[in-house]
Protein backbone atom coordinates (compact mmCIF):
# COMPACT_ATOMS: atom_id res chain seq x y z
CA UNK A 1 0.00 0.00 0.00
CA UNK A 2 1.37 3.55 -0.82
CA UNK A 3 0.28 6.53 0.27
CA UNK A 4 0.87 9.85 -1.60
CA UNK A 5 1.87 12.98 0.00
CA UNK A 6 0.73 16.47 -0.93
CA UNK A 7 3.67 18.84 -1.58
CA UNK A 8 2.41 22.33 0.04
CA UNK A 9 4.37 25.63 -1.80
CA UNK A 10 6.34 27.39 1.06
CA UNK A 11 4.42 30.54 2.54
CA UNK A 12 6.09 33.41 1.97
CA UNK A 13 6.49 35.40 5.23
CA UNK A 14 6.27 39.47 5.22
CA UNK A 15 9.88 39.97 5.71
CA UNK A 16 10.29 37.44 2.72
CA UNK A 17 7.80 39.34 0.65
CA UNK A 18 9.84 42.99 1.78
CA UNK A 19 12.95 41.07 0.30
CA UNK A 20 11.50 40.28 -2.84
CA UNK A 21 9.65 43.82 -3.19
CA UNK A 22 13.20 45.71 -2.73
CA UNK A 23 15.42 43.78 -5.21
CA UNK A 24 12.89 44.67 -7.50
CA UNK A 25 12.94 48.07 -7.19
CA UNK A 26 16.74 47.86 -6.62
CA UNK A 27 17.63 46.33 -9.88
CA UNK A 28 15.55 49.42 -11.72
CA UNK A 29 16.98 52.50 -9.42
CA UNK A 30 16.91 55.12 -11.88
CA UNK A 31 13.58 54.45 -13.59
CA UNK A 32 11.97 53.65 -9.86
CA UNK A 33 13.56 57.18 -8.63
CA UNK A 34 11.63 59.15 -11.46
CA UNK A 35 8.51 57.20 -10.97
CA UNK A 36 8.56 57.71 -7.26
CA UNK A 37 9.43 61.78 -7.71
CA UNK A 38 5.61 61.99 -9.29
CA UNK A 39 4.25 60.92 -6.17
CA UNK A 40 6.70 62.84 -3.85
CA UNK A 41 5.52 65.75 -6.30
CA UNK A 42 1.84 65.33 -5.72
CA UNK A 43 2.30 64.57 -1.49
CA UNK A 44 4.51 67.08 -1.37
CA UNK A 45 2.35 69.48 -2.86
CA UNK A 46 -0.57 68.69 -0.62
CA UNK A 47 1.34 68.57 2.99
CA UNK A 48 2.67 72.43 1.89
CA UNK A 49 -0.65 73.92 1.14
CA UNK A 50 -2.49 72.34 4.26
CA UNK A 51 0.93 72.77 6.24
CA UNK A 52 1.02 76.51 5.35
CA UNK A 53 -2.67 77.21 5.33
CA UNK A 54 -2.69 75.60 9.28
CA UNK A 55 0.47 77.96 9.91
CA UNK A 56 -0.74 81.09 8.73
CA UNK A 57 -4.02 80.20 10.42
CA UNK A 58 -2.14 79.42 13.79
CA UNK A 59 0.31 82.65 13.87
CA UNK A 60 -2.78 85.33 12.99
CA UNK A 61 -4.86 83.30 15.51
CA UNK A 62 -2.21 84.12 17.95
CA UNK A 63 -1.55 87.71 16.84
CA UNK A 64 -5.09 88.55 17.10
CA UNK A 65 -4.67 86.80 20.46
CA UNK A 66 -2.39 89.20 21.68
CA UNK A 67 -3.87 92.08 20.60
CA UNK A 68 -7.14 91.07 22.63
CA UNK A 69 -10.43 90.09 21.17
CA UNK A 70 -12.11 92.82 23.58
CA UNK A 71 -12.00 95.66 20.73
CA UNK A 72 -15.04 96.82 19.95
CA UNK A 73 -15.72 99.73 16.66
CA UNK A 74 -18.90 102.23 16.36
CA UNK A 75 -18.85 103.65 13.11
CA UNK A 76 -21.08 106.16 11.36
CA UNK A 77 -23.51 104.31 8.75
CA UNK A 78 -26.13 105.74 6.42
CA UNK A 79 -29.16 107.85 6.83
CA UNK A 80 -32.38 107.00 5.49
CA UNK A 81 -31.43 109.35 2.19
CA UNK A 82 -28.66 107.03 1.64
CA UNK A 83 -25.82 109.45 2.68
CA UNK A 84 -23.33 109.30 5.65
CA UNK A 85 -25.29 109.81 8.96
CA UNK A 86 -22.99 111.70 11.58
CA UNK A 87 -22.17 110.56 15.19
CA UNK A 88 -22.97 112.69 18.59
CA UNK A 89 -19.76 114.61 19.30
CA UNK A 90 -20.54 113.54 22.92
CA UNK A 91 -21.19 109.77 21.40
CA UNK A 92 -17.58 109.04 23.06
CA UNK A 93 -18.38 110.33 26.28
CA UNK A 94 -21.57 108.15 26.22
CA UNK A 95 -20.08 105.13 25.22
CA UNK A 96 -17.45 104.99 27.70
CA UNK A 97 -20.63 105.56 30.79
CA UNK A 98 -21.53 102.01 29.52
CA UNK A 99 -20.91 99.21 32.44
CA UNK A 100 -17.48 96.75 31.43
CA UNK A 101 -16.25 99.51 29.05
CA UNK A 102 -12.44 100.15 30.17
CA UNK A 103 -11.33 102.45 27.65
CA UNK A 104 -12.92 104.52 25.14
CA UNK A 105 -10.83 106.62 22.02
CA UNK A 106 -12.65 108.26 18.85
CA UNK A 107 -11.21 109.86 15.89
CA UNK A 108 -13.14 112.21 12.98
CA UNK A 109 -12.95 112.04 9.31
CA UNK A 110 -11.74 115.22 8.32
CA UNK A 111 -13.79 115.64 4.46
CA UNK A 112 -12.01 116.98 1.09
CA UNK A 113 -8.44 117.83 2.95
CA UNK A 114 -5.87 115.76 0.97
CA UNK A 115 -2.34 115.37 2.04
CA UNK A 116 0.62 115.37 -0.17
CA UNK A 117 4.49 115.11 0.64
CA UNK A 118 4.97 118.79 -0.73
CA UNK A 119 3.07 121.51 -2.50
CA UNK A 120 4.18 120.64 -6.07
CA UNK A 121 2.93 116.86 -6.36
CA UNK A 122 -0.23 116.73 -8.88
CA UNK A 123 -3.58 117.25 -6.80
CA UNK A 124 -4.89 113.93 -8.33
CA UNK A 125 -2.08 111.78 -6.38
CA UNK A 126 -3.75 111.66 -3.21
CA UNK A 127 -2.82 108.45 -2.54
CA UNK A 128 -6.14 107.81 -0.89
CA UNK A 129 -4.92 108.75 2.37
CA UNK A 130 -7.34 110.22 5.11
CA UNK A 131 -6.75 113.07 7.49
CA UNK A 132 -8.32 112.33 10.77
CA UNK A 133 -8.62 113.62 13.69
CA UNK A 134 -7.82 111.80 17.31
CA UNK A 135 -8.20 111.73 20.72
CA UNK A 136 -4.62 111.52 22.52
CA UNK A 137 -4.39 107.79 23.73
CA UNK A 138 -5.52 106.40 20.61
CA UNK A 139 -2.41 103.75 20.16
CA UNK A 140 -2.81 102.02 23.01
CA UNK A 141 -6.58 101.10 22.45
CA UNK A 142 -6.44 99.89 18.98
CA UNK A 143 -3.10 97.84 19.98
CA UNK A 144 -0.45 99.49 18.31
CA UNK A 145 2.28 101.67 19.25
CA UNK A 146 4.98 103.88 17.68
CA UNK A 147 7.82 103.22 15.60
CA UNK A 148 9.20 106.53 15.25
CA UNK A 149 9.19 109.76 17.23
CA UNK A 150 6.10 110.78 19.62
CA UNK A 151 2.36 110.86 19.37
CA UNK A 152 0.35 113.55 20.08
CA UNK A 153 -0.10 115.56 23.51
CA UNK A 154 -2.04 118.10 24.69
CA UNK A 155 0.20 120.79 23.38
CA UNK A 156 0.63 119.34 20.29
CA UNK A 157 -2.52 118.72 19.39
CA UNK A 158 -3.42 122.66 19.08
CA UNK A 159 -0.90 123.02 16.37
CA UNK A 160 -0.11 121.77 12.95
CA UNK A 161 0.85 118.74 13.90
CA UNK A 162 0.53 115.37 12.37
CA UNK A 163 1.28 111.17 13.51
CA UNK A 164 1.17 109.14 10.45
CA UNK A 165 -0.14 105.57 10.65
CA UNK A 166 2.21 102.69 9.04
CA UNK A 167 1.18 102.79 5.51
CA UNK A 168 0.07 106.48 5.29
CA UNK A 169 3.71 106.94 6.00
CA UNK A 170 5.20 104.48 3.56
CA UNK A 171 3.00 106.13 0.89
CA UNK A 172 4.39 109.59 1.50
CA UNK A 173 8.29 107.94 1.40
CA UNK A 174 8.70 108.93 5.22
CA UNK A 175 10.20 106.46 7.16
CA UNK A 176 11.67 108.56 9.70
CA UNK A 177 10.93 111.18 11.98
CA UNK A 178 14.03 113.71 11.07
CA UNK A 179 13.59 117.73 12.96
CA UNK A 180 11.41 119.59 10.90
CA UNK A 181 9.86 117.22 8.53
CA UNK A 182 6.68 118.23 7.22
CA UNK A 183 3.82 117.32 5.11
CA UNK A 184 1.28 119.53 2.95
CA UNK A 185 -1.62 118.75 4.64
CA UNK A 186 -4.84 120.96 3.21
CA UNK A 187 -3.34 123.65 1.89
CA UNK A 188 -0.56 124.04 4.71
CA UNK A 189 2.69 122.58 6.69
CA UNK A 190 2.00 119.94 9.38
CA UNK A 191 5.04 119.09 11.19
CA UNK A 192 5.20 115.53 11.71
CA UNK A 193 6.49 113.86 15.02
CA UNK A 194 5.78 110.25 14.92
CA UNK A 195 5.07 107.15 12.79
CA UNK A 196 2.60 104.07 14.16
CA UNK A 197 3.45 100.48 14.03
CA UNK A 198 1.17 98.90 11.43
CA UNK A 199 -2.36 98.60 13.50
CA UNK A 200 -3.83 95.01 12.94
CA UNK A 201 -7.17 95.60 14.59
CA UNK A 202 -7.61 98.95 12.88
CA UNK A 203 -6.43 98.99 9.34
CA UNK A 204 -8.05 102.35 8.14
CA UNK A 205 -5.71 103.78 11.44
CA UNK A 206 -2.93 102.97 8.58
CA UNK A 207 -4.00 104.67 6.17
CA UNK A 208 -4.74 107.83 8.00
CA UNK A 209 -3.05 110.72 8.70
CA UNK A 210 -3.77 112.05 12.15
CA UNK A 211 -4.20 115.43 13.82
CA UNK A 212 -5.81 116.79 17.17
CA UNK A 213 -9.31 117.87 17.72
CA UNK A 214 -8.46 121.04 18.07
CA UNK A 215 -5.82 121.56 15.17
CA UNK A 216 -8.59 120.16 12.59
CA UNK A 217 -11.11 122.41 13.76
CA UNK A 218 -8.16 125.57 13.87
CA UNK A 219 -6.83 124.90 10.71
CA UNK A 220 -8.94 122.25 8.38
CA UNK A 221 -12.16 123.23 9.12
CA UNK A 222 -13.53 120.15 10.98
CA UNK A 223 -16.64 120.12 12.64
CA UNK A 224 -15.98 117.75 15.63
CA UNK A 225 -17.86 115.08 15.10
CA UNK A 226 -16.21 111.80 15.63
CA UNK A 227 -16.53 108.92 12.94
CA UNK A 228 -15.24 105.73 14.07
CA UNK A 229 -15.30 105.51 18.23
CA UNK A 230 -12.98 102.61 19.57
CA UNK A 231 -13.96 100.92 23.33
CA UNK A 232 -12.04 97.74 25.16
CA UNK A 233 -14.41 96.25 27.38
CA UNK A 234 -14.03 93.61 29.80
CA UNK A 235 -13.15 90.07 28.60
CA UNK A 236 -16.56 88.64 30.11
CA UNK A 237 -18.13 91.87 29.13
CA UNK A 238 -17.72 91.80 25.08
CA UNK A 239 -20.66 90.57 24.11
CA UNK A 240 -23.18 92.34 26.38
CA UNK A 241 -21.50 95.76 25.47
CA UNK A 242 -21.58 95.01 21.83
CA UNK A 243 -25.53 94.54 21.88
CA UNK A 244 -25.73 97.75 23.34
CA UNK A 245 -23.35 100.42 21.45
CA UNK A 246 -26.03 101.60 18.91
CA UNK A 247 -28.18 102.74 21.38
CA UNK A 248 -25.73 104.20 23.55
CA UNK A 249 -23.70 105.96 20.77
CA UNK A 250 -26.86 107.52 19.46
CA UNK A 251 -30.14 107.14 21.10
CA UNK A 252 -31.90 108.82 18.10
CA UNK A 253 -30.93 106.78 15.60
CA UNK A 254 -29.37 103.74 16.80
CA UNK A 255 -30.32 101.82 13.04
CA UNK A 256 -27.38 104.40 11.42
CA UNK A 257 -24.88 102.98 13.64
CA UNK A 258 -22.41 100.07 12.75
CA UNK A 259 -21.14 98.71 16.00
CA UNK A 260 -18.28 95.78 15.07
CA UNK A 261 -15.87 93.08 17.08
CA UNK A 262 -12.43 93.21 14.47
CA UNK A 263 -11.00 90.36 15.90
CA UNK A 264 -14.05 88.12 14.96
CA UNK A 265 -13.61 89.45 11.32
CA UNK A 266 -9.83 88.82 11.25
CA UNK A 267 -11.06 85.35 12.61
CA UNK A 268 -13.58 84.61 10.00
CA UNK A 269 -10.92 85.88 7.47
CA UNK A 270 -8.48 83.12 9.03
CA UNK A 271 -10.93 80.61 8.40
CA UNK A 272 -11.82 82.01 4.88
CA UNK A 273 -8.35 81.65 3.80
CA UNK A 274 -9.07 77.62 4.13
CA UNK A 275 -11.17 77.68 0.95
CA UNK A 276 -8.04 78.71 -1.55
CA UNK A 277 -6.94 75.37 -0.77
CA UNK A 278 -8.72 73.68 -2.96
CA UNK A 279 -7.24 74.62 -6.23
CA UNK A 280 -3.72 73.83 -4.70
CA UNK A 281 -5.42 70.47 -2.87
CA UNK A 282 -6.63 69.69 -6.98
CA UNK A 283 -2.80 70.50 -8.58
CA UNK A 284 -1.24 67.80 -6.04
CA UNK A 285 -4.43 65.26 -7.08
CA UNK A 286 -3.16 65.76 -10.54
CA UNK A 287 0.61 65.11 -9.58
CA UNK A 288 -0.26 61.96 -8.31
CA UNK A 289 -2.70 60.53 -10.69
CA UNK A 290 0.27 61.57 -12.57
CA UNK A 291 3.01 59.36 -10.37
CA UNK A 292 -0.02 56.61 -10.54
CA UNK A 293 -0.27 56.23 -14.16
CA UNK A 294 4.39 56.44 -13.62
CA UNK A 295 3.77 53.50 -11.30
CA UNK A 296 1.46 51.64 -13.36
CA UNK A 297 3.59 52.05 -16.47
CA UNK A 298 6.77 50.80 -14.74
CA UNK A 299 5.37 47.95 -13.36
CA UNK A 300 4.01 47.14 -16.42
CA UNK A 301 7.29 47.26 -18.29
CA UNK A 302 8.91 44.95 -15.36
CA UNK A 303 6.39 42.42 -15.75
CA UNK A 304 6.98 41.75 -19.23
CA UNK A 305 11.45 42.49 -18.62
CA UNK A 306 10.92 39.39 -15.91
CA UNK A 307 9.32 36.92 -17.57
CA UNK A 308 11.83 34.69 -17.60
CA UNK A 309 12.03 35.36 -13.83
CA UNK A 310 8.22 34.78 -13.30
CA UNK A 311 8.51 31.68 -15.14
CA UNK A 312 11.80 30.19 -13.19
CA UNK A 313 9.80 30.92 -9.97
CA UNK A 314 6.88 29.34 -10.86
CA UNK A 315 8.77 26.72 -12.54
CA UNK A 316 10.40 25.81 -8.80
CA UNK A 317 7.15 25.88 -7.31
CA UNK A 318 6.20 29.67 -6.60
CA UNK A 319 2.11 30.21 -6.81
CA UNK A 320 -0.03 32.32 -8.61
CA UNK A 321 -0.55 34.17 -5.50
CA UNK A 322 2.87 34.64 -4.65
CA UNK A 323 3.87 35.93 -7.98
CA UNK A 324 0.79 38.89 -7.43
CA UNK A 325 1.92 39.77 -3.79
CA UNK A 326 5.29 40.05 -5.03
CA UNK A 327 4.57 42.59 -8.34
CA UNK A 328 1.91 44.52 -5.75
CA UNK A 329 3.88 44.66 -2.92
CA UNK A 330 6.67 46.29 -5.07
CA UNK A 331 4.02 48.70 -6.59
CA UNK A 332 2.95 49.73 -3.08
CA UNK A 333 7.04 49.98 -1.91
CA UNK A 334 7.30 52.50 -4.96
CA UNK A 335 4.36 54.60 -4.08
CA UNK A 336 5.07 54.61 -0.11
CA UNK A 337 8.83 55.85 -1.01
CA UNK A 338 7.59 58.56 -2.83
CA UNK A 339 5.27 59.72 -0.05
CA UNK A 340 7.30 59.63 2.37
CA UNK A 341 9.84 61.51 0.30
CA UNK A 342 6.74 64.21 -0.28
CA UNK A 343 5.40 64.80 3.55
CA UNK A 344 8.95 65.05 3.95
CA UNK A 345 9.59 68.12 1.42
CA UNK A 346 6.20 69.41 2.12
CA UNK A 347 6.85 69.99 5.78
CA UNK A 348 10.38 71.07 4.96
CA UNK A 349 9.04 73.77 2.89
CA UNK A 350 6.21 74.62 5.35
CA UNK A 351 8.50 74.86 8.22
CA UNK A 352 11.19 77.05 6.65
CA UNK A 353 8.67 79.15 5.11
CA UNK A 354 6.26 79.86 8.50
CA UNK A 355 9.80 80.49 10.60
CA UNK A 356 10.37 83.31 7.71
CA UNK A 357 6.89 84.06 8.47
CA UNK A 358 7.31 84.62 11.95
CA UNK A 359 4.36 81.18 12.28
CA UNK A 360 3.95 78.73 14.57
CA UNK A 361 4.95 76.15 12.61
CA UNK A 362 1.66 73.56 12.52
CA UNK A 363 1.97 70.77 9.80
CA UNK A 364 -1.61 68.24 10.36
CA UNK A 365 -1.97 64.74 10.99
CA UNK A 366 -4.26 64.71 8.11
CA UNK A 367 -1.73 66.33 5.84
CA UNK A 368 0.84 63.64 6.23
CA UNK A 369 -1.13 60.67 7.45
CA UNK A 370 -3.55 61.66 4.38
CA UNK A 371 -0.49 61.59 1.75
CA UNK A 372 0.85 58.20 2.95
CA UNK A 373 -2.49 56.80 3.01
CA UNK A 374 -3.54 57.85 -0.71
CA UNK A 375 -0.01 56.89 -1.95
CA UNK A 376 -0.88 53.31 -0.36
CA UNK A 377 -3.94 53.28 -2.04
CA UNK A 378 -2.64 54.41 -5.60
CA UNK A 379 0.49 51.72 -5.06
CA UNK A 380 -2.20 49.23 -4.13
CA UNK A 381 -4.43 50.39 -7.65
CA UNK A 382 -1.65 50.83 -10.01
CA UNK A 383 0.07 47.41 -8.93
CA UNK A 384 -2.61 45.35 -9.32
CA UNK A 385 -3.33 45.36 -12.90
CA UNK A 386 0.68 44.09 -13.50
CA UNK A 387 0.45 41.63 -10.70
CA UNK A 388 -2.62 39.69 -11.96
CA UNK A 389 -0.79 39.71 -15.26
CA UNK A 390 2.17 38.60 -13.99
CA UNK A 391 0.62 35.91 -11.86
CA UNK A 392 -1.55 34.42 -15.06
CA UNK A 393 1.49 34.06 -16.55
CA UNK A 394 2.47 30.29 -17.03
CA UNK A 395 5.93 28.94 -16.65
CA UNK A 396 6.28 27.60 -19.81
CA UNK A 397 5.40 30.52 -21.46
CA UNK A 398 7.47 32.93 -19.39
CA UNK A 399 10.64 30.28 -19.39
CA UNK A 400 9.88 29.54 -24.03
CA UNK A 401 9.77 34.16 -23.96
CA UNK A 402 14.12 33.54 -22.34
Amino acid sequence: MTTTLAIRPARLRPADVARLAVAGLRTRKLRAGLSALGIAIGVAAIVAVLGLSASSQAGLLAEIAGLGTNLLTVQNGQNFSGGTSELPAAAPAMVGRLPGVLAVQDTGQVSNIDVYRTPLIPAVDTNGLSVDATSLSLPSTVGTSLAQGSYLNAATDREPVAVLGAAAAQLLGIDRVWTGERIWVGGMWFYVTGILKPAVLAPQVDTSVLVGYPAAERYLGFDGHPSTIYLRAHAGQVTAVDGLLDAQADPENPDQVQASQPSAALTAQADAEGAFNGLFLGLGAVALLVGAVGVANIMVISVLERRSEIGLRRALGATKGQIRIQFLSEAILLALLGGVAGVAAGAVATAVYAHLRGWAIVVPVEAWAGGLAATLLIGAVAGLLPALKAARMSPTEALWSI
